[in-house]
């Protein structure tokens, strides 16, 4: 009886305690999670708040069940089986020390970048240029879906700072074609070439927002019936610069 009584008269707290490198719990603003361990179906949906002591906040949770508590950073921390004692307060401690991450580039376009863990081909996160993201620390790869795409490699995210990459600004191709036909733009990088736009036959015109590098135009109009007709040509284009590219 003691027992109902305590379940119904005295209230069962928990604080989240969001950790940092040094397990000191100064993270916060990470929406928290906490679901039904034995159904999977989520029970509550906190934001992590410090309280006017500098502390994490106590929630008030109900004690009947047990709990996966999930911490929503990049990527997620979770933690399993958590079991809160009628009426009294329970500290559940995550690891999520963070740090910042963006990409500036000066451009209108509001291009977007695909983060990666580093070396794992899975998608983590996108995020837009000129934006502050918090990440778990570590590394990361960075993909820039510029045209060509721009690529970093082990991006180091540390506690408490912003990790800050540079991409230069764009410029402008206008590639004027004689007529439709197919081929393509190449990225020229030393003795290789690598296609990163197509003609499709459809129009004579194309204005193309490239990064600063070695490009080759590959052109062959669709009239033409034999591949002795492919014309090519080269081009460098400067940052924030524009070019016009005619084929003839």
């Amino acid at each position: 009886l003691n027992v109902v009584i305590s379940h119904v008269i005295d209230n069962t707290t928990a604080q989240v305690n969001l950790l940092d490198e040094n397990g000191e719990p100064t993270e916060t603003n990470v929406n928290l999670t906490f679901y039904n361990d034995f159904t999977g179906v989520s029970k509550y949906n906190y934001i992590h708040t410090m309280n006017n002591y500098g502390n994490p906040d106590t929630m008030v949770i109900d004690p009947v069940l047990s709990y996966k508590v999930v911490a929503h950073t990049i990527p997620t921390v979770s933690l399993d089986s958590i079991i809160l004692t009628p009426g009294k307060h329970t500290i559940i401690p995550l690891s999520t020390p963070q740090g910042g991450l963006e990409i500036k580039m000066n451009s209108k376009i509001k291009y977007q970048y695909i983060v990666r863990p580093a070396g794992v081909d899975t998608t983590l996160h996108v995020q837009e240029i000129n934006t502050v993201e918090k990440y778990l620390i570590g590394k990361y790869d960075i993909e820039v879906l510029t045209l060509p795409r721009k690529k970093f490699y082990d991006v180091e995210v540390n506690q408490s700072t912003t990790t800050i990459y540079r991409v230069s600004t764009p410029g402008i191709a206008n590639i004027l074609l004689p007529s439709r036909g197919y081929g393509g733009v190449y990225v020229q990088n030393k003795d290789k070439l690598e296609q990163i736009y197509h003609f499709k036959g459809e129009k004579m015109q194309h204005r193309l927002t490239l990064l600063p590098g070695n490009y080759k135009v590959v052109f062959r109009a669709k009239s033409a019936k034999q591949y002795i007709y492919t014309n090519e040509k080269s081009f460098k284009l400067k940052s924030g610069q524009s070019e016009l590219i005619k084929i003839y």
